[in-house]
């Protein structure tokens, strides 16, 4: 009889729960366990503000949205945007690609090691300049993200871009921009 009665009270419970209750002889379900709050989550770090120390300038001059070419000053940028994208979701091996020398591309990423996440804003192109058969562009970056201490991080600098200027017997990837170098430092 006592039997009964527990699965008579199991039962009125799960009714309250919109859960089936057990048949006779079935183990009851496990209590119900008080839910764990979640570790307060930390603000997430903003970029600071377009020209201000350590941001983007503020020229207010709209990036160009029209179609570019690859061998554009925007297609360079857009080389840069594709890389910060491809680190920002973990995928660095196949962000190398974008880099002239595979070495340096490790020796970046090794250099933000302090970041435990981060975002990054990509400025407008600078003028393209050529030299020994080789065209340069910069290309501004801004990072922000928070620090493995918890802290926030700021970063300011510009990606420098390479590619050969369309020399006969250049092959594609020549012809294509690649990262040369990235130079940030820590934005006042």
């Amino acid at each position: 009889m006592r039997q009964a009665g527990v699965v008579v009270a199991a039962a009125l419970l799960l009714a309250g729960c919109g859960q089936k209750a057990p048949e006779a002889g079935e183990a009851s379900p496990p209590a119900p366990t008080t839910p764990v709050a979640p570790a307060p989550e930390e603000a997430p770090v903003q970029p600071l503000p377009p020209g201000s120390p350590g941001a983007l300038p503020d020229d207010r001059t709209p990036v160009s949205e029209a179609p570019f070419t690859p061998e554009s000053a925007q297609g360079a940028a857009q080389v840069v945007q594709t890389y910060f994208a491809l680190l920002e979701s973990g995928r660095a091996a196949e962000g190398r690609a974008n880099w002239s020398d595979a070495a340096q591309a490790d020796a970046f990423v090794a250099g933000l090691g302090e970041f435990r996440s981060f975002h990054a804003l990509i400025g407008a192109p600078g003028e393209i300049e050529g030299a020994a058969g080789s065209l340069y562009v910069e290309v501004p970056v801004q990072l922000y993200g928070r620090l493995k201490d918890g802290g926030e991080g700021h970063r300011i600098g510009a990606a420098t871009l390479r590619r050969v200027n369309n020399v006969p017997g250049a092959s594609a990837d020549q012809l294509r921009w690649s990262i040369s170098g990235v130079a940030l430092r820590p934005a006042p």
